[in-house]
């Protein structure tokens, strides 16, 4: 089975709100998405065939992102939904997914960060000298704008501030909290322990975790077919049969061939 059932689509229509009826045009909207499903990209489109911010908004199956997004409506609108839930704050947002911003509803932060974050006493060997450096001047100074970030790390290229940002992204140690645009564009920084410490103290050992994220990625998608958990986070092919397999032992899901999953409810 390569192809999903029809059923399992229109099943995604409603929870990814690929439905006009259920487009989403505020930023409660985007929110109660999140919440909904524990996890949604931000600005991309069907292509990726994961749930979107920029998806919802246009609340149909063929979102596609155009060339000159400042000129389309739907892209616009998506862009300032996302800023304005990143400045709220209920939502966890940054670069975890495969280089691509996404949200996570709050009791999605200890999942993530037991599969793609890092203890501060292991940092210095996972994490580059740049990096390190970045989180240093971060957890002294509790927020910044890129470019006195930039400054403030003496780093001369602009890349290598960038860099290092999108590092620190992944292994979920800063996030950004605001987005200005006067008088100049700009990102202000924070960490991640600073803006969801309770949600980022939570311990939970990797192979619950993986658990936990097959759980949420099968009822936000009603079924999984061959390989399509772990193509989409990087995991081995055994540890998402053994999540699977556990989620059949608790009635949660039910198999229906090898490697292909469904909600039983």
């Amino acid at each position: 089975m390569s192809v999903l059932p029809e059923e399992f689509e229109q099943y995604r229509d409603r929870k990814w709100r690929r439905e006009d009826s259920l487009k989403v045009s505020t930023v409660e909207d985007v929110e109660a998405l999140v919440e909904d499903i524990g996890m949604c990209l931000g600005m991309t489109d069907e292509r990726k065939r994961m749930p979107s911010v920029y998806i919802a908004v246009c609340g149909r199956r063929d979102a596609h992102m155009p060339r000159n997004v400042q000129k389309d409506p739907e892209a616009s609108l998506a862009w300032v939904l996302k800023d304005q839930v990143v400045a709220r704050g209920r939502v966890f947002y940054g670069k975890v997914y495969k280089g691509h911003s996404m949200f996570l509803a709050p009791r999605m932060i200890p999942v993530f960060n037991a599969i793609w974050g890092w203890s501060k006493k292991g940092e210095s060997g996972v994490l580059s000298k740049n990096a390190q450096l970045v989180l240093k001047v971060l957890r002294k100074e509790w927020e910044m704008a890129t470019s006195d970030l930039r400054d403030a790390c003496n780093f001369k290229n602009k890349a290598d501030l960038t860099k290092a940002l999108d590092e620190l992204q992944r292994r979920m140690k800063v996030i950004p909290q605001e987005v200005v645009y006067v008088p100049k564009f700009t990102y202000i920084w924070t960490t991640a322990e600073a803006r969801f410490p309770k949600e980022m103290g939570v311990k939970m050992k990797r192979e619950d975790a993986v658990r936990e994220l097959a759980r949420t990625y099968l009822q936000m998608c009603g079924m999984t077919l061959l390989g399509e958990l772990s193509g989409k986070f990087g995991f081995y092919r055994w540890e998402s049969g053994k999540a699977n397999h556990e989620l059949v032992d608790e009635g949660f899901a039910e198999r229906v061939t090898t490697g292909v999953y469904r909600l039983r409810s």
